[in-house]
């Protein structure tokens, strides 16, 4: 049990600072590739790393009907679409901006379950988690936060439909697909994105100042392999060993990694406000998690 217990922190460390890099590694990418084709090979290579994985460890291909039906909905819903939506955006609004829209998935989440998900039992404190949260990744991007409605909007409503999808697609997973493997989970799904990102990259994006230089190489396949094989087989797997709201708060901790990562490696500013927005996620995380706390220092010092 403690082994597990101790699997599942790891888990969800390793998907916070993996995510949280990942918007310093498109960033990089975005100087040598269009946003769809950067994406495309992303997802591509990813494919290819899945089912060499799944080809040595001798992991087969979940085929029946329902798996089937949550592979097409994952290609479509959790990378297709949203990640489609996300990278379209993010031509148009700030990165700061994009991470602020994208941390209200804990709140459709909420919504979700209490519709969807009803063995998912989701408290005041939980609640309040999610409040402290989102005000806190607000606060750390303040300072950058410059919003134009009328030039600003098709971006915001992208990014902010992406977030929707991703907590719908973590309510259909968490019910329909805990028979199913991690890895078996992101290879039908990976190709499908990749596949059609790739061709509607080359056929409808600009190709005339792609540049195959370290960066973009380098930012693609770190994307491919990191952010994600690794990240959503980990996320995948947690998913059925942990309440889904408290995952979902990931999406808070991930800007955070981002901000720090921004003063390590661009020397970029590490604000007040990034100081007090981090502490309020923490805060947070710590309400969300309250119960579990509550139940450990009693077993810890009773």
């Amino acid at each position: 049990m403690k082994n597990e217990t101790l699997k599942i922190v790891l888990g969800y460390i390793l998907i916070c600072l993996i995510w949280g890099s990942t918007w310093l590694a498109i960033r990089l990418g975005l100087d040598s590739f269009t946003p769809i084709l950067s994406a495309g090979i992303r997802f591509s290579l990813a494919a290819i790393f899945v089912f060499i994985i799944m080809k040595l460890n001798k992991i087969k291909l979940q085929t029946e009907s329902l798996s089937i039906k949550v592979y097409l909905i994952i290609g479509f819903f959790s990378f297709l679409i949203p990640f489609g939506l996300v990278y379209w955006a993010e031509q148009f609004i700030p990165s700061g901006l994009a991470s602020i829209l994208f941390s209200v998935m804990p709140f459709f989440v909420i919504l979700f379950s209490y519709f969807f998900l009803k063995e998912e039992i989701i408290s005041v404190y939980q609640i309040l988690g999610v409040v402290f949260g989102f005000i806190g990744v607000t606060i750390i991007f303040s300072e950058k936060l410059k919003i134009n409605i009328s030039n600003d909007f098709f971006g915001m409503l992208a990014v902010l439909l992406s977030s929707v999808m991703q907590a719908g697609i973590s309510i259909v997973l968490k019910k329909y697909a805990k028979h199913i493997h991690p890895l078996s989970m992101n290879l039908i799904p990976l190709t499908i994105a990749g596949i059609l990102m790739l061709l509607s990259g080359l056929l409808f994006e600009n190709l005339s100042n792609i540049k195959f230089d370290l960066n973009g190489i380098g930012s693609v396949l770190y994307l491919a392999l990191f952010g994600t094989v690794i990240t959503f087989s980990t996320y995948y797997w947690l998913l059925k060993k942990i309440n889904l709201l408290f995952l979902s708060l990931s999406t808070f901790i991930t800007p955070i990694i981002a901000v720090i990562l921004g003063w390590l490696i661009l020397d970029e500013k590490f604000s007040i406000q990034a100081l007090v927005g981090s502490i309020l996620v923490l805060i947070g995380i710590l309400f969300a998690n309250f119960t579990n706390v509550k139940d450990y220092l009693k077993t810890k010092f009773s």
